[in-house]
């Protein structure tokens, strides 16, 4: 079994992205699962593109995207994607969309199909701060999270999908909660055993 993990580059005056620098420090293997990763970019227009593509090369039995959400404590996995764009800040390429749809007559939302309730209490059980969440926002992280959702609905080649976001780094110097670059590292692992031969999401 295969997993693919994205990370998202820094944004927002930022000069580290806790997600990137997470993906980027996975090992080869979560227990039976090899783990590739990739990068992407934190826009709207350049996103998805980048996550077809590294899909399209990996072709993997779950894609976990991860990305960093500063005013959150905790590991949060997602539970819905929103069909809605509508941003505070720009993203990298400057774009500041209000109430867009993110795919033109797609559906309202979609569920994530990894096991999200199991993934939460795995993490508990390892002592990590973790939280299922019933809103990815509306930034770059849920339109890639609607994006992913939307694209493996549709696609021959079925693979599990769904979203974690992670608190900052501490080294950010920013007034934020934050967590350990390790212990995200660890979460991430936590979270593709998770899904796991042999679960049920």
């Amino acid at each position: 079994m295969k997993a693919l993990v994205t990370g998202f580059e820094p944004f927002g005056g930022d000069r580290i992205n806790a997600s990137l620098e997470a993906v980027r420090r996975l090992p080869d293997n979560a227990g039976a699962i090899e783990i590739v990763t990739a990068a992407l970019p934190t826009s709207y227009a350049r996103s998805l593109p980048a996550l077809e593509a590294a899909i399209a090369l990996a072709r993997p039995d779950i894609v976990l995207c991860v990305g960093q959400a500063g005013e959150r404590a905790a590991l949060c996995l997602e539970r819905v994607a929103v069909n809605v764009q509508d941003a505070e800040i720009p993203d990298n390429d400057g774009l500041r969309p209000v109430d867009a749809p993110i795919v033109a007559g797609g559906p309202a939302a979609y569920l994530a199909t990894l096991p999200v309730r199991a993934a939460v209490a795995a993490l508990r059980a390892e002592e990590l701060p973790a939280q299922l969440s019933m809103s990815a926002g509306t930034f770059v992280c849920n339109h890639v999270f609607y994006g992913l959702m939307h694209a493996a609905a549709g696609r021959r080649h079925a693979f599990r999908a769904g979203f974690l976001h992670v608190p900052r780094l501490p080294q950010t110097g920013r007034d934020a909660p934050s967590m350990a670059l390790d212990d995200i590292v660890k979460g991430i692992a936590i979270v593709l055993e998770a899904a796991g031969p042999g679960t049920v999401a």
